[in-house]
């Protein structure tokens, strides 16, 4: 196609591209002009010199984190509450999209639709409010405890529970909406792929195992990428709401160590280097699973 070729075609559209013109201000402005500020973890910042005079260090703040003893432990539990959560995260929405696709009573189905989704919408500081409360000594968790014959205990003091605690109230709160994409994948495979299948006798599970699953792998393995393109980025807010000191052995996580570095110690410098190392190791790993998922399959995000 030529340049006159595009220009006719773009003035053809130009209704449509005048339609992309705010999304694109949007991500300029709030997506790629604050990368600038980046250069900061280069450089001791004040911001009375400001960042172009603030002087350059190179990469003293890089070395000083992987030095520091926090270190081992921001990385080991992030990567500890992100691969648990991906492990009971991730197949969660997905069974319970081929739960709701079995289920034959509109109403029935609306309902638990209905109850799975709604926790999506509450408040991340509302959640959290609730843990704490079903967690403390005289909550709802200790009641249960209490019943099935143990003892009362602070659940959010101890170090061990934190990550189970974190998990399941993740999963508690994602896994309806994140069931929507899966319903909307099953809604467009073909009847008559299980007609065909009764016809040959293939029972419910046979249907499952050979018809269902394989046309839900090319979403299954899309979401699964942009799922680990996000493996150091734990949900920081809730775990900054949840922790305390007596949980930083198994609750501090990267994110959470920048945002105490960099606005309560006020280590700007600090704290956007360790942000830049994340977000580099994020981008660097979602370019690894992608290779390696068009390398396996045909599926990819690119």
């Amino acid at each position: 196609m030529t340049l006159n070729d595009r220009l006719k075609r773009i003035a053809t559209d130009r209704v449509l591209y005048l339609m992309l013109v705010p999304f694109l201000l949007y991500f300029i402005l709030f997506h790629y002009v604050p990368l600038i500020g980046n250069i900061i973890a280069f450089k001791r910042f004040t911001p009375a010199r400001g960042i172009v005079e603030s002087p350059w260090v190179g990469f003293m703040y890089f070395r000083q984190f992987f030095a520091s003893t926090y270190f081992v432990r921001v990385l080991r539990n992030t990567v500890v509450i992100s691969v648990s959560t991906l492990i009971v995260g991730f197949p969660a929405p997905i069974i319970l999209a081929l739960m709701l696709n079995e289920v034959r009573h509109t109403a029935y189905k609306r309902v638990i639709q209905s109850v799975t989704y709604l926790p999506h919408f509450v408040s991340i500081v509302v959640v959290a409010g609730l843990i704490v409360q079903f967690s403390s000594a005289r909550g709802l968790f200790n009641d249960i405890i209490v019943a099935l014959g143990g003892t009362r205990a602070p659940l959010l003091l101890q170090a061990r529970l934190f990550v189970p605690i974190y998990v399941s109230s993740e999963v508690w709160q994602t896994v309806g909406w994140g069931s929507i994409i899966y319903l909307s994948a099953l809604s467009t495979i073909d009847p008559n792929l299980y007609e065909a299948a009764v016809i040959d006798g293939a029972g419910r599970f046979r249907q499952l195992l050979a018809i269902t699953l394989p046309c839900l792998v090319p979403t299954i393995t899309v979401l699964f990428i942009l799922r680990t393109g996000q493996l150091l980025s734990v949900g920081h807010e809730k775990i900054i709401l949840l922790y305390n000191p007596l949980t930083y052995e198994t609750a501090d996580v990267i994110m959470t160590f920048v945002y105490r570095k960099g606005l309560i110690d006020l280590s700007w410098s600090y704290s956007t280097a360790v942000g830049l190392l994340n977000s580099l190791v994020n981008g660097f790993v979602i370019i690894t699973v992608n290779a390696i998922a068009r390398r396996v399959s045909d599926n990819s995000l690119w």
